[in-house]
């Protein structure tokens, strides 16, 4: 499971969306496994029901996750739940070089930040 950061300054809600997609890039939930009920999720992060619910519903209309009433969400199949991981990473990179660039990065610069990333990935 991962972890909130209540200073980050990054809405709770989407962090627990992030970190469930994290965890299904990283394979860590499989299709078809429960995802814990809003209510214990929300205990064990000591957050409201309802940010929790929130997390959910974005999870479930990007296809990441699905209901079945009375039985709870899951996982979504791998292939639909792989596409909608793959649209929220690129949404967020371009989003992040778009404020990279509104901050006066130029393109050389954020190519350059990319390389590195990856030769950093390679050595490890």
């Amino acid at each position: 499971m991962f972890v909130l950061d209540l200073k980050s300054g990054v809405p709770i809600c989407d962090q627990i969306v992030n970190g469930f997609i994290k965890m299904k890039a990283l394979g860590l939930i499989s299709a078809g496994d429960q995802m814990p009920s809003v209510r214990s999720l929300a205990l064990k992060f000591s957050v409201n029901p309802n940010t929790v619910q929130k997390a959910y519903a974005i999870l479930e209309s990007g296809g990441i996750i699905y209901s079945v009433k009375g039985r709870g969400s899951f996982v979504s199949d791998d292939e639909s739940a792989h596409s909608a991981v793959l649209d929220r990473a690129r949404s967020d990179f371009k989003a992040a070089v778009s404020a990279a660039r509104d901050l006066g990065l130029g393109s050389l610069e954020l190519n350059k930040i990319i390389n590195d990333i990856y030769k950093e990935e390679e050595k490890c």
